[in-house]
């Protein structure tokens, strides 16, 4: 091999490793999010829940990797879940530019979620996990009157997400897609006049 060859198949091994290590969208570590920073939530952990078979189980929001996707916790260990239905302008992704209104999706999903329980609803219309390794669900919270809030619809209808189907139909599009058009209408979020060029 010459010596522009070897430094051409370097550079393409150092390039993958640093797809693999650097997305954040690629859970490699058995399954979970490398960005997540370790708390004390888990020191004194001793129950092994798991939302992927027990829908009325709740499970602690540990982080908020961005708009539509959150960490939480499977006993003793932290688990990322990707939000079914929807899709939030990235800020976390290193290949791209923070996108507009990407940062007001994701601090709303912090407020809204990090710190509390929710359960997670899986849907039999999709994959139990996507190709990186995320659980797909929809977060269901409970307010103080004990009303069910679908919190992945609720970031449509406030317009912090566009409605997404990826490939199949999934259980709550049409409910989904609704709430974006009454968003669209209302110009609420990311629809608002001058915010976002559309």
């Amino acid at each position: 091999m010459t010596k522009k060859s070897i430094i051409s198949t370097l550079l393409s091994i150092i390039f993958v490793l640093a797809i693999v290590f650097l997305d954040p969208k690629s859970d490699t570590l058995d399954g979970f999010n490398k960005n997540y920073e370790r708390s004390t939530y888990f020191e004194n952990c001793t129950t092994e829940n798991s939302p992927e078979s027990a829908t009325s189980t709740l499970f602690h929001v540990v982080d908020v990797s961005d708009g539509d996707t959150i960490v939480i916790s499977q006993g003793c260990k932290p688990v990322t879940v990707r939000l079914i239905g929807i899709d939030t302008p990235e800020t976390v992704d290193p290949r791209k530019p923070v996108q507009c209104f990407g940062k007001e999706a994701s601090d709303y999903t912090k407020t809204n979620l990090k710190g509390k329980n929710v359960t997670i609803e899986t849907d039999e219309t999709q994959d139990i996990h996507d190709k990186y390794g995320r659980l797909l669900g929809y977060v269901i919270l409970e307010d103080e009157l004990g009303n069910k809030i679908n919190f992945n619809e609720r970031l449509v209808e406030e317009g912090y997400a566009h409605e997404y189907t990826y490939k199949v139909p999934y259980k709550y599009q049409e409910r989904f897609k609704t709430a974006e058009s009454h968003a669209r209408e209302s110009q609420r979020g990311l629809w608002a006049m001058n915010v976002c060029s559309q």
